[in-house]
């Protein structure tokens, strides 16, 4: 099925079941609304899957791997080295977020879209796109193509994770340079000048911060991308991690499966599947906002609170795993604990 025909299948949430997810919470034996926002993410995730217990129990974090022709540049600490080791520590459970997923009961999936190199341990090459995209300073990331058979890989592995009992899916990332290129597309997308969106990534100098905004700059003045035109965007000056996100949150808007939004690259992926199906924003959770200053922006464009606000940049998907506990312990309240009509007493009222 083509990206067109795969949009045309997403319609908006189960909001009948959403209102009784809001009328079985009224009956659990506490005081009203007094978990908060933890209990409007509870509806949320009820809503997205139809199911008024909200089960999550299953839970994913699909990373998305991809190196970047930007590094080129300079507009790094690393090089592009970086990213195949990092993948292939994903596969052996010694990468940060590995130990952040096994406290929070989440399997890992590391999908290798576009790594320099072939990674050891990453075995299904049918989701490499290409070896590392194009330097954007210097010409387009990826053809429109590419980038468009980039977001299908992302649809394509939230059905495999659904059918094989997946609830809730979190967002990831490695590649070196991906701040640059999430940069470069929320400077499009939100009409904002690149000085404005573009961090230090993982600890760039003053003079590095001035050359990456540059870098950027040169790229989105050569390569003109569409900003009305998201597979344009991504394709000129994106990056296949982005773009398998991208496809991930559509995927998650098709299959009916809530997906958790981690910091500015996976912000930027989740703007960019927004922009190409708007109801697809109902079927997303936001994690936490990053210390990148392109995060809160891109957050306020969706529409959406972050959950957390830990001054994370680390990436992988580790504040969507970090959100996970916190989703845990919210839906074991609104499914375990007893309701004033099983204790034979009157509940809370709404009082106005």
């Amino acid at each position: 099925m083509c990206l067109e025909e795969e949009l045309k299948t997403v319609g908006p949430v189960d909001e009948a079941v959403a209102e009784l997810s809001r009328k079985k919470w009224l009956a659990v034996a506490k005081p009203l609304f007094s978990l908060g926002r933890l209990e409007e993410l509870v509806t949320r995730i009820a809503a997205v899957s139809g199911d008024v217990d909200a089960d999550c129990s299953k839970k994913a974090l699909v990373i998305m791997c991809a190196d970047n022709g930007v590094v080129d540049e300079g507009v790094t600490q690393c090089d592009r080295g970086i990213t195949a080791m990092v993948t292939e520590n994903f596969t052996k459970r010694s990468a940060s977020v590995c130990i952040m997923a096994e406290r929070a009961g989440c399997d890992l999936f590391p999908v290798d879209i576009g790594v320099e190199t072939d990674v050891p341990g990453v075995t299904d090459r049918s989701e490499k796109i290409m070896y590392c995209t194009n330097n954007i300073a210097k010409g387009a990331a990826m053809t429109r193509g590419e980038a468009e058979r980039a977001v299908l890989v992302g649809i394509r592995k939230v059905k495999k994770l659904k059918a094989e009992g997946y609830k809730l899916i979190a967002t990831g990332e490695m590649g070196i340079g991906n701040t640059t290129t999430a940069a470069a597309v929320l400077s499009v997308l939100l009409g904002a000048d690149p000085e404005l969106v573009t961090g230090r990534g993982a600890g760039l100098s003053s003079d590095g911060l001035a050359r990456k905004t540059e870098v950027i700059k040169t790229a989105i003045a050569l390569n003109r991308p569409d900003k009305d035109d998201i597979i344009d965007v991504i394709s000129k000056v994106g990056g296949l991690d982005i773009a398998g996100m991208c496809g991930v949150f559509l995927g998650g808007a098709v299959c009916r499966v809530p997906v958790i939004i981690d910091g500015v690259i996976s912000a930027a992926a989740a703007l960019c599947a927004v922009r190409l199906c708007p109801a697809a924003a109902g079927y997303m959770i936001p994690s936490h906002v990053s210390k990148e200053p392109a995060s809160a922006m891109a957050l306020e464009a969706l529409g959406m609170e972050p959950y957390l606000n830990c001054g994370m940049f680390l990436g992988e998907g580790s504040g969507a795993v970090a959100l996970m506990p916190l989703i845990d312990m919210a839906v074991n309240v609104y499914n375990d604990m007893p309701t004033f009509g099983s204790w034979d007493r009157e509940g809370y009222k709404i009082l106005e």
